[in-house]
């Protein structure tokens, strides 16, 4: 219990010693010891590494889950998941919720009426959808988030608490620097103070007394300045190792971006892919039917973005739909088109099948009808390469 007590008793004064020697460094009436200018730009770096990974995990975390509520409940199930090493099981999306009450509302409806068939469809793409989402969470949860998250929960603590001593030990170090000082001050004025040699001969023993004593207090302060200069010196060293790591950190966020980046392209491709498929699965249902269903007022959603195909590095897409340039073929759909004319391509467009010709923007085709197509289509010809066209792609040429 006794040596418990001297411990407590010892370490807050060394806690209050530092505390005096850091505010005296504050107010200027202490000399601070300076870090190598080397380990100063390595602190640095790391400290501007640690506040721009917590800021790109954060609104990453908000872009992946934007509800601030049911963010806050992901991370508090993902932490006790974690802590009890189990799996965290995979939650249901938004559009796989919304696909299945669709497809629970088509059962209410009459799967065998318009409005179920399509329900149906809709619901079945939406579930798609919602289980691309639900797999890109999960990937850039895995290669992009954890990543940062053990950076800042693992690599970065040891790397604070390394740092920590640093601190405490150049408090040491510049604590032991004044004692010297001060004990080499009261020497030398001892030293310089009147012989009474003659006079008073008791005060001269007492006074080479006084002298041995401070001579003794400055070897004893001259060897804790050797013994704290080796541990802030070992300290800083290992500390910079530290520090130097973070160039590998660096390198491995990098690879980090990538698969994040990787995993939005493939998720974006995945919508893309099957957006297509719901817009053809429709169009056959409004056929079937035999409802006009009016394909120019919903284009191709890509070629309408990137009229010219994709955007080059540096542009911007429209920025809403009234900047989207009038195309004269929504105006002409509606008048007879007889014999054979040049149009001129107004978007890129991808053909489904082996029926349809693909174009390109600015190019000339010559189109034609033919009895009992589609209205909302021509047939094309370029070259030897025919196949139908969409006419909202289309600026017919007189």
């Amino acid at each position: 219990m006794d040596f418990n007590v001297k411990k407590l008793a010892s370490g807050a004064g060394v806690f209050f010693t530092r505390a005096v020697q850091f505010t005296e460094e504050k107010l200027g009436q202490a000399e601070k010891t300076e870090l190598d200018p080397h380990l100063e730009n390595l602190i640095a770096r790391a400290d501007c590494t640690k506040n721009w990974t917590e800021k790109i995990l954060r609104q990453t975390e908000v872009l992946l889950q934007p509800n601030p509520i049911d963010h806050t409940g992901a991370r508090i199930e993902e932490f006790i998941y974690d802590k009890l090493e189990k799996k965290l099981p995979s939650r249901t999306t938004n559009a796989e919720l919304l696909g299945q009450y669709m497809l629970d509302a088509s059962n209410e409806f009459g799967q065998g009426t318009p409005y179920g068939s399509t329900l149906v469809i809709v619901g079945e793409y939406q579930k798609r959808l919602g289980s691309a989402e639900r797999e890109f969470l999960q990937t850039s949860a895995a290669t992009f988030l954890t990543p940062l998250r053990n950076f800042l929960e693992g690599d970065w603590r040891t790397i604070s608490k390394e740092r920590r001593l640093l601190e405490n030990r150049r408090l040491d170090l510049d604590i032991c620097k004044t004692r010297l000082k001060k004990a080499k001050q009261a020497e030398a004025k001892a030293a310089a103070a009147p012989d009474f040699q003659e006079t008073r001969p008791r005060n001269y023993v007492l006074s080479a007394s006084a002298s041995a004593l401070l001579s003794e207090e400055v070897d004893k302060a001259e060897h804790e300045l050797r013994v704290a200069q080796t541990e802030f010196d070992r300290q800083a060293e290992v500390t910079r190792l530290l520090l130097e790591g973070i160039s590998s950190t660096h390198l491995n966020h990098q690879r980090c971006l990538q698969d994040f980046a990787e995993a939005q392209a493939t998720y974006y491709a995945q919508c893309h892919h099957y957006m297509h498929e719901l817009q053809r699965e429709l169009n056959k249902c409004a056929n079937a039917v035999g409802t006009s269903y009016q394909s120019a007022a919903c284009p191709d959603p890509v070629s309408a973005a990137f009229p010219s195909g994709p955007l080059s590095p540096g542009t911007t897409a429209p920025a809403s739909s009234s900047n989207k340039p009038k195309t004269p073929a929504m105006e002409q759909t509606q008048l007879p088109i007889t014999g054979t004319r040049k149009a001129k391509v107004l978007y890129d467009y991808d053909a489904h099948d082996s029926t349809e010709l693909s174009l390109l923007a600015d190019e000339l085709i010559t189109v034609y009808t033919v009895p009992g197509m589609d209205p909302d289509w021509l047939f094309g010809e370029r070259g030897n390469e025919k196949g139908k066209v969409p006419v909202t792609y289309l600026e017919l040429l007189s």
